[in-house]
């Protein structure tokens, strides 16, 4: 085939060979521009395999697999203005082999059918054949019935001006086509069917719509075309004409009708047509495939590929992209099997080969069929309702303009845009990309379609699956694949089908051995023997067949394993090589003997590769040899045939010869006796084997005899006993189901009684609930009442007790402070004078400290002065004056350890004297607190007994208010058990209740189930009161703890005084660290000063806490006291507590006994006992809530604890560090950068990036730190003017923070923080750009920390559109989490008194899919707006960037709360509205209190607060309806009628609203122009901007904290 000129028929030879030889599927692939013969090529090679594999059977399956191309040809081919023959679809046609290599049968699969030619084409161009063909032969009687006539008077076959082709006669073709419809089985009732519809489109074309006015159409109901289409296809001629000009819109409350205009109906028109011939274009397919279809087992089969070339013409639309697109994926799969998969084997076997560059189109593809490429853009704004192609366009512009090369905007046009091919460039036209890609029908029209009682088109749209013929023999997917949607709103597009099936088909192709045939189309006029040597050379290096020429010469295009090389060449080998255990080895030795030439092949790792004629070569020796050992095997074989016919006949010869001469014998050895007694003995022999067999006979008659009458006697008993046993049966089955009746009356009985009784304890509960909410509240301020009375009660008490004992106290002291106040006089003057001995000793030792610290003063402010007048000369005096510093700190500590000790000895001196005084005057003082307090009580006495007074004025209020309750609440239950005793007969019941319905009952245990819920209710109260118990008693243990704790801080107090002068030290050393660090003058002035300034205040603090300590003290005391007398109340109030506790407990007791007494009211106390449950269970969950806050805020007060400890070891390590380490001489100033290698970038991202946590980061650190650290690394590179550094290490950073937010993309923290470092990330690139738009909010210190090599704008871009993205997926964490609280948080919940549990008349109580135990509360909502406020805020998000978040989360829950509130009629009445408007202003003062108010965000809310306000105005005078249309602006027309439509009385006060009224109020509304839409678009999003903020924090003063365990980064 190498040596040959190129022919179809050799490459569909070399396919059917490597089948053969390799027991492999094969594919023939015909690729080529349109119009350059892919079809004939296709047709010859399926000629070829018909011919070579014909089988001797009378199946003729060759013969229809040929058929089969004039029929697809007929209904799939077209004229354009490229090829008179275009195939409009792609066909991939596999033939079956049988093991012996025939064929066996073959199947079929189309793609994408190009079904607007049906109803459109260019100028100069035709419709499908088929169309050309019917009219052609319409004069033929057997088409009369049709109507048809020329091609000419038909629209749909006239566009293109020229309906003729030269040289074809469509009426000899038309019988062609229905020649080979009959040789493929298909009958001449099928083709008229087929006829039939096709005729239908034809007549549907030219269907007349008239347009009335600008918004209407109509279709005459006389139109003769009509009539012909509803009589060909069976329809009723008027529906068609009206759903032709309108359509049907559903919502979820009314379906709606609505005109079309002229151009909308002939859309209409145009749509069903072509859905209607794409029907029939897959039926005829698969009626193909039928008869193609095979009963055997599939053993290999070839495919061979027809599918369209690449195009472009003047207008380019959806078809040809796809078109075009497929041809990219074939030429890919060429480049793969040819250049990549060719080269990457000859790398990996180690084969010594120079690789050739050739053209990759994988850019062009991933451009098309990517995430957010072109048709993945396609069908996203196919999928929205609004969707054009104008908005798909800018997408389009906007994604990939001026950022892939392979994408253009033509100069002259804004709805076009360019595609570079690997062929050529393409301009498409936008225009019907959207609607061809959706391919949408109306649904009435279709429904219509399904009706018709024409069989064929009624089975067209039968919602059914399209099995494949050969699902069970093919090995191969099928392409077309039909995915039933779960709904109508989500159809698959054609794009995403056609995509899916191109997959498949590449997957069977790699599936395959390929096999390619490139058609070379020689000029573009369509004219015989004209050859454009240009246009060839384009097509051959757009095909890559230039490059295909290079690698085939190069190449070794032949290769075998070893193995198999063994295996298939084993006979050319002698037995010495046979005898080598290498078999590698035994291939080369092999070779080298039978090539000469060792460049004719290789020896790869795994592989033998040969040259092109080397495996030819080898196949002839292999075939001489068979040969050879065929003649010498025939040789043998036909000796010994010939060997073994002549054995034959020789003994064949012998026994002739044997029986001639025994006859020969016999004759001459019989005589007359001799027959005699051969007579005789044959007649003894007959009459002794008659005898024989007579008594024999006779025995087996008695046998049958004995058997048959056993066996009919068992029948009869078993018959006997049958009939017993039915008859028995008869009697059982009588009596049970008797037995069952009178149960299943007794069920039925018992279950109307259940009805009955639960139906009136539901009316019960209902009035129970409303009374047991108002006296839990009755309860809870009683309960508050008497324990505030309690105590008041107790604390007189109290008071006059220690009135009592104060007054027997006074008397005994005033007479012990008689006898003993001339000695306490004597001692307290000794020890007066002694104490002011000591206090001028002190005085003396902290003026000594005065003057030490003066002189300390005047030293630091000689160095200071010495720094500022030597800047010059800094270095030299620097180290004189650190010398002399330090030798004078070193005297200075000398002396403060020497006033140390002398200190501590006066102050033990001092202590001894104080304790002295403690003891002597604890009397005196203990008088003087009791004199105290009892003049501080008797000034209370007077208010306390006026609040006793007005406390016992409320509880009698309450007391008396309580009774008429009880009162009420007796009255209201007698008259409902009265009502429940008079409506029921128990007497009656239990006369109707027999026995065993009782013990049922019982057996069911329904009332001890409850009695026992009951009890268990109580005994959860018992256990709650219990833990509430043992809450107090642990708070009073807490208490005690703080006792000791206070008692502690006490102590810790006395132990500051000593502290102070190691914290003097402290500060001394921080002082000549700080000047011996920095270099900068003014950074040393500030320093000192404050260190000086802090200097003074701890001394100040010093002396107060000295003065204050002994107050401290008193106050301490006087705490503990306090606090004792807290815990006794507190102990009272547990007392109250529980006597309530055991007051509620017996009320429950009564309440049992009364439920025993009335069985009744079972469910009713069963579901109280619930409610409590489920209240005590949210009691539960909010103090679980508020214990973790708590926590929460422990936690984050300990990590600050923590870091504030850190800072104190680190500063006491420097210190010691200064002064054990001598100073160096030669510190920098820091510059703001962070040093790090190339290698350690990834250690940066990882640490900085992925692992690091928002909650983990320290609390007070500066917002966007790692921002900061980020900028400063780039600094470095661009310091450094490393380009490569520094792209490779914004790449890193910015994918890092991608894939953060890809991992954590429902984490609302972590996207909260990344959103707030990005913006601050993208701050500082603006504000060190070095551009004066930014430079101008800098100080001059931080414009030095300017970018100096590197433009980063490319990267702000980047950056920005990395914001937006975080920013957009931030949102929807946000609004996933509030969304489910809005609708029961708004609307839903009740808080207003005298709103809760008012329902509209007539409507049920929504069931909700929430738990009322979980259910969300507007509280609930304002709670997760304040967590996602804190959780920005502690981030350090953007004020304006935090507004706008908190604007779009507004916007949705006003949105959410609209919507629920138009479809649902229950919630629109004027007590509802109330609460919408209470809900709103919680809202609001959230915004005050957050300080929002400029956000916006309160506009949002404006068409929910209009719609309130609507629901609660007056309906009724045409004043009303003026109001409502003034004031109702941001509400549309529609959306107020369908409020004041919906609109319900609660109650008999209210009335509904008259339609008069809506009329009037909607014609006030027709002059508004406003969207006739009835919802808000909840998914709607502002636009988001991203304010330039820049950062106040200098680079020079970042320090890296060491939890980021960034230890490898250093400052410069």
């Amino acid at each position: 085939m190498g040596d040959m000129d190129p022919h179809i028929f050799a490459v569909a030879e070399e396919a059917y060979k490597q089948m053969a030889r390799n027991n492999k599927n094969q594919s023939v692939i015909v690729s080529g521009e349109s119009g350059a013969g892919k079809t004939v090529s296709a047709r010859y090679a399926m000629r070829y395999f018909a011919t070579v594999s014909r089988s001797s059977s009378n199946a003729k399956v060759e013969d229809k697999v040929l058929a089969s191309n004039p029929i697809t040809e007929a209904v799939g081919n077209a004229k354009t203005t490229r090829n008179d023959n275009s195939s409009r679809f792609g066909k991939y046609t596999e033939i079956s082999f049988d093991k012996r290599y025939q064929i066996i049968g073959a199947n079929m699969r189309t793609y994408l059918l190009e079904k607007s030619r049906v109803v459109f084409q260019s100028e100069n161009e035709r419709n499908y054949h088929i169309f050309y063909q019917l009219c052609a032969s319409a004069h033929r009687p057997e088409f009369k019935h049709l109507k048809l006539g020329s091609a000419e008077e038909f629209h749909y076959t006239n566009m293109g001006g020229n309906t003729v082709i030269e040289g074809v006669n469509d009426e000899d073709y038309m019988r062609e086509t229905q020649k080979t419809f009959t040789l493929l089985g298909l009958k001449e009732d099928f083709q008229m069917d087929v006829f039939r519809i096709l005729a239908a489109i034809l007549h549907l074309g030219n269907l007349q719509i008239t347009a009335v006015g600008d918004e209407r159409s109509f279709v005459n109901l006389d139109d003769k075309h009509l009539h012909i289409f509803c009589e060909l296809l069976d329809l009723e001629s008027d529906k068609i004409a009206q759903w032709l000009c309108h359509r049907k819109i559903i919502t979820t409350s009314e379906t709606v009708v609505k005109p079309m205009t002229k151009l909308q109906a002939l859309n209409a028109r145009d749509a069903l047509a072509k859905k209607i011939y794409a029907h029939l274009f897959d039926f005829i397919v698969e009626r193909i495939n039928k008869a193609l279809q095979f009963s055997g087992k599939q053993y290999t089969f070839i495919g061979v590929l027809d599918i369209y070339g690449f195009e472009t013409f003047d207008v380019n639309s959806f078809e040809q992209f796809c078109i075009n697109y497929a041809n990219e994926k074939l030429q890919q799969q060429f480049n793969l099997h040819v250049f990549k998969l060719e080269q990457e084997e000859y790398m990996k076997e180690d084969i010594p080969w120079t690789l050739i560059d050739f053209y990759d189109n994988q850019p062009v593809i991933d451009l098309i069929e990517a995430k957010m490429g072109i048709l993945d853009l396609l069908d996203e704004e196919c999928m929205l309702p609004q969707g054009t192609d104008e908005n798909w366009l800018q997408k389009l512009y906007n994604n990939f303009l001026n950022k892939n090369p392979l994408f253009e905007k033509p100069r002259m046009s804004n709805t076009s845009f360019i595609v570079q091919h690997f062929a050529d460039m393409v301009e498409y036209k936008s225009e019907g990309f959207l609607e061809k890609n959706r391919d949408t029908v109306y649904e009435v029209l279709i429904e219509i379609l399904k009706n018709s009682k024409f069989q064929l088109c009624a089975n067209f749209f039968q919602e059914r699956p399209l099995l494949s013929p050969f699902s069970s023999s093919i090995k191969v997917k099928p392409a077309k694949i039909v995915i039933k949607p779960p709904n109508k709103q989500f159809r698959t597009t054609v794009g995403n089908k056609f995509c899916s099936s191109l997959y498949l088909l590449m997957e069977t192709l790699n599936a395959t051995t390929p096999h390619y045939v490139r058609c070379i189309k020689p000029n573009d006029q369509k004219l015989p023997f004209e050859f454009d040597s240009k246009r060839v050379v384009q097509q051959l290096r757009a095909c890559g067949v230039l490059e295909t020429i290079r690698i085939s010469s190069q190449s070794y295009p032949s290769r075998w394993t070893y193995i198999e090389f063994y295996s298939r060449y084993r006979i050319l080998m002698s037995q010495n090589e046979l005898s080598l255990n290498d078999k590698k080895q035994i291939c080369k030795i092999v070779l080298q003997r039978l090539i000469q030439d060792p460049s004719q092949y290789q020896f790869g790792r795994t592989k033998i590769f040969f040259r092109a004629g080397q495996v030819a070569y080898l196949e002839k020796l292999r075939s001489d040899k068979l040969r050879q050992a065929c003649v010498v095997i025939q040789k043998n074989i036909r000796g010994w045939l010939q060997r073994k016919k002549f054995l034959h006949i020789r003994q064949a010869a012998i026994t002739i010869q044997q029986y001639f001469r025994g006859q020969r014998a016999v004759r001459q050895t019989i005589t007359a006796r001799a027959l005699k007694e051969a007579w005789a003995a044959i007649v003894i022999q007959r009459h002794c084997r008659g005898y024989l067999v007579r008594r024999l006979c006779q025995l087996i008659r008695v046998a049958a005899l004995t058997i048959q009458a056993f066996t009919r006697g068992f029948l009869a008993r078993k018959k006997y006993r049958k009939m017993l046993e039915e008859h028995k049966a008869v009697i059982l089955q009588k009596h049970a189901r008797a037995w069952l009746a009178r149960r299943r009356f007794q069920n039925i009985r018992r279950f109307v009684l259940n009805i009955q009784l639960s139906y009136r304890v539901q009316r019960l509960q209902k009035k129970l609930e409303d009374q047991t909410k108002e006296n839990r509240a009755l309860l809870e301020r009683l309960t508050h009442l008497a324990s505030n009375h309690s105590n008041d009660v107790e604390l007189i008490h109290k008071v006059q007790l220690d009135l009592e004992k104060l007054a027997t106290q006074k008397k005994t002291a005033e007479e012990k402070e008689k006898r003993n106040r001339d000695d306490y006089e004597q001692r307290i003057s000794e020890l007066e004078n002694r104490n002011s001995e000591l206090q001028k000793e002190k005085k003396e030792l902290e003026g000594k400290l005065r003057e030490k610290t003066e002189e300390m003063k005047d030293k630091m402010d000689d160095l200071t002065k010495r720094l500022f007048a030597d800047v010059q000369r800094e270095e030299r005096q620097r180290i004189t004056l650190e010398k002399n510093f330090h030798n004078q700190k070193q005297d200075f500590e000398l002396k403060i350890e020497s006033l140390k000790e002398e200190i501590k000895t006066l102050k033990e001196e001092n202590d001894q004297l104080q304790n002295q005084l403690q003891e002597e005057l604890q009397i005196h003082a203990g008088l003087k607190m009791e004199v105290a307090e009892f003049t501080n009580q008797a000034k209370t006495i007077p208010e306390l007994q006026k609040e006793i007074e007005l406390i016992q004025t409320q509880k009698m209020d309450v007391e008396k208010q309580l009774q008429s309750q009880k009162r009420e609440m007796r009255e209201k239950m007698s008259d409902v058990t009265r009502q429940i005793l008079d409506s029921y007969d128990f007497a009656d019941v239990r006369s109707r209740l027999s026995t065993e319905d009782l013990q049922h009952l019982n057996e069911d245990g329904e009332l001890w189930f409850a009695y026992e819920g009951l009890k268990k209710a109580t005994r959860v109260l018992e256990n709650h009161f219990q833990s509430q118990k043992e809450n107090y008693e642990s708070e009073i243990d807490g208490l005690n703890s703080k006792v000791e704790h206070l008692s502690q801080e006490i102590s810790h107090l006395q132990k500051l005084f000593r502290e102070e002068n190691d914290i003097n030290d402290s500060i001394r050393l921080q002082v000549a660290r700080l000047t011996s660090e920095n270099m900068m003058i003014p950074d040393l002035k500030q320093r000192i000063s404050e260190v000086q300034k802090h200097k003074k205040d701890l001394e100040n603090l010093l002396q107060e806490e000295v003065a204050k300590n002994r107050d401290r003290m008193e106050e301490m005391a006087d705490r503990l006291h306090h606090n004792m007398d807290e815990e006794g109340t507190r102990r009272k109030v547990l007392k109250v507590q529980n006597e309530i506790y055991t007051k509620e407990k017996e009320k429950l007791i009564l309440a049992d006994g009364d439920f025993q007494t009335t069985k009744d009211l079972t469910e009713k106390q069963r579901e109280m006992a619930k409610e409590t449950k489920s209240k005590m269970w949210q009691d539960e969950d909010y103090l679980i809530m508020e214990n973790t806050d708590l926590e929460e805020e422990l936690d984050k007060k300990d990590r600050l604890i923590k870091k504030l400890q850190d800072q104190i070891r680190t500063l006491r390590k420097s210190i010691e560090k200064d002064n054990d380490v001598p100073i160096s001489t030669a510190q920098r100033e820091y510059i703001g950068m962070l040093q790090y290698r190339k290698e350690d970038e990834a250690k940066i991202v990882q640490n900085l990036i992925l692992d690091l946590k928002p909650r983990g980061v320290v609390v007070n650190m500066i917002p966007g730190l790692p921002a900061h650290i980020l900028f400063m690394c780039v600094r470095y590179a661009d310091y450094l003017n490393d380009d490569g550094m520094l792209k490779s290490f914004m790449n890193m950073a910015i994918n890092g923070v991608k894939q953060v937010i890809k991992e954590h993309v429902e984490d609302f923290e972590m996207m909260s923080f990344w959103l707030s470092n990005t913006c601050h990330f993208l701050n500082c690139l603006k504000q060190y750009s070095g551009e004066e738009e930014f430079m101008k909010y800098n100080n001059p210190q931080q414009n030095k920390n300017n970018l100096k090599h590197f433009d980063l704008s490319e990267y702000r871009q980047v950056l920005s559109d990395l914001a937006i993205r975080i920013y957009h997926q931030f949102i929807i964490v946000m609004e996933n989490n509030i969304q489910p609280m809005i609708v029961p948080g708004m609307l839903e919940y009740e808080s207003l008194q005298g709103i809760s549990g008012l329902k509209p008349t007539g409507f049920r109580k929504r069931s909700s899919s929430i738990d009322d135990t979980d259910a969300y509360t507007m509280t609930s909502i304002l709670q997760q707006l304040s967590y996602f406020y804190t959780t920005m805020c502690q981030n350090g998000l953007d004020s304006e960037l935090l507004k706008q978040a908190v604007k779009q989360l507004f916007y949705l829950i006003g949105a959410v709360t609209l919507n629920s509130l138009f479809l649902r009629k229950d919630m629109c009445s004027c007590r509802k509205g109330m609460q919408i408007r209470c809900n709103i202003s919680y809202l609001e003062e959230w915004l005050k209190e957050k300080n929002l108010q400029n956000c916006s965000a309160k506009e949002t809310l404006e068409p929910l607060s209009q719609a309130a306000w609507l629901l609660q105005v007056k309906k009724i005078t045409d004043d009303d309806a003026k109001e409502i249309s003034e004031r109702c602006t941001s509400l549309s027309a529609v959306q107020i009628v369908k409020i004041l439509n919906s609109y319900t009385p609660i109650d008999d006060f209210e009335k509904r609203v008259t339609p008069s009224f809506v009329r009037k109020v909607q014609a006030m509304l027709n002059n508004r122009e406003n969207s006739p839409q009835l919802m808000l678009d909840a998914k709607y999003l502002f636009q988001v901007t991203f304010p330039f903020t820049p950062s106040p924090h200098a680079l020079e003063m970042i320090q890296i904290p060491s939890s980021f365990k960034l230890g490898f980064l250093t400052r410069i």
